[in-house]
């Protein structure tokens, strides 16, 4: 199976009310410096794929060069009850940590570390 087939089986597996980070689904199939890839992968996704349940690192919409597919996503995450805090999802309450995810070698840890003097946590 191509990423990119995996990419959107994976997303399709997310919970209605919940979300994922671009880069917590490329460290779920193994590839955990592969998020922009599950971007790309998303950009050419069809209606069936609910790619609007894919948010970024800081629970953020991606900006897009079209305004109206970030206006689309939101929407769409909000009537399924996912709440937003200063244009940012609540990843702390709405954030799938990959029950019925793709298990085997390649699977990553979801457990954030922080590097030294780094505030942000990592995939």
């Amino acid at each position: 199976m191509s990423f990119r087939a995996a990419v959107l089986e994976l997303v399709t597996r997310i919970p209605r009310g919940r979300v994922a980070t671009y880069g917590q689904l490329a460290a779920l199939l193994g590839r955990p410096r592969s998020a922009r890839a599950v971007g790309q992968a998303l950009h050419v996704a069809n209606g069936a794929v609910p790619w609007h349940r894919v948010v970024n690192a800081r629970g953020g919409i991606s900006r897009r060069s079209r305004m109206a597919s970030m206006m689309t996503q939101r929407i769409r995450l909000e009537q399924e009850g996912v709440i937003f805090r200063r244009g940012r999802v609540v990843l702390g309450r709405f954030q799938w940590h990959g029950s019925g995810a793709p298990r085997g070698r390649g699977r990553a840890s979801f457990e954030s570390r922080r590097d030294e003097g780094d505030r942000r946590a990592r995939w």
